[in-house]
């Protein structure tokens, strides 16, 4: 009976003892979990969203020279243009000079024309039969010398304007191939932009802090990135 009675008390104790134990068992698990979750942490990689570059990017040319595209252009009209790689400009630049040159041949032949005209009327004397101006000569000679003498200035006038002309617009596309050269080429072009907005607190005015009772009032900051 005795015997019986310690059996069952000590089994009793084991079995106490071993209920016992079981948190332990259960918070060394934890501890294990929790262990192997951060080795896991530090092991595995940061998720992060992947980002598109759909858009393309554009960027400063280090290599184009502003100054040799000028040098092309005052040596031939329009190498400049083609040093650019502005191609479309070659054939206006080559219709505008050439009605410029154009003007200049015509308003130089009547100037020539009417300059031996003039001197003609001035000195009293005709050209000989078959010379150059024989035909002209006859052609106005019912004119006066006055009406002569101005359309010899006209068409002078007129040829200064052509030469003039065909001067500035020569100039003109030198300037164009440097600025295509220097603002096309020597800045980025980046389409990357971006903006930020955050409240703020904004200053006011004297005469509207008066109106408002108040130096300070709420405001949102706008903040974009080149």
């Amino acid at each position: 009976m005795y015997k019986f009675l310690l059996v069952f008390l000590l089994v009793g104790g084991f079995a106490l003892a071993a209920r016992a134990q079981s948190p332990d068992l259960n918070n060394k698990q934890t501890k294990r979990d929790s262990i192997n979750l951060r080795r896991d942490s530090v092991t595995s990689k940061p998720f992060a969203p992947k980002i598109k570059h759909d858009e393309k990017k554009y960027h400063p040319d280090s290599l184009h020279s502003p100054k040799k595209a000028v040098i092309r252009s005052m040596i031939i009209p329009g190498w400049g243009q083609v040093y650019n790689h502005r191609w479309w400009k070659v054939p206006l630049i080559y219709t505008a000079l050439g009605l410029l040159g154009d003007a200049y041949v015509f308003n130089e032949g009547y100037y020539q024309e009417f300059l031996a005209l003039s001197k003609y009327r001035e000195h009293g004397t005709s050209p000989a039969p078959g010379s150059k101006y024989y035909n002209d000569y006859i052609l106005y000679q019912g004119q006066q010398d006055q009406t002569i003498y101005d359309a010899n200035d006209a068409y002078r006038r007129d040829r200064d304007l052509s030469i003039m002309g065909f001067v500035a617009f020569w100039g003109i596309q030198m300037v164009d191939a440097y600025i295509d050269a220097k603002f096309q080429h020597s800045y980025t072009m980046d389409t990357d932009f971006s903006y930020k907005i955050e409240p703020t607190i904004m200053n006011q005015q004297p005469m509207f802090a008066q109106s408002l009772g108040s130096q300070m009032i709420p405001g949102l900051k706008l903040t974009l990135s080149f």
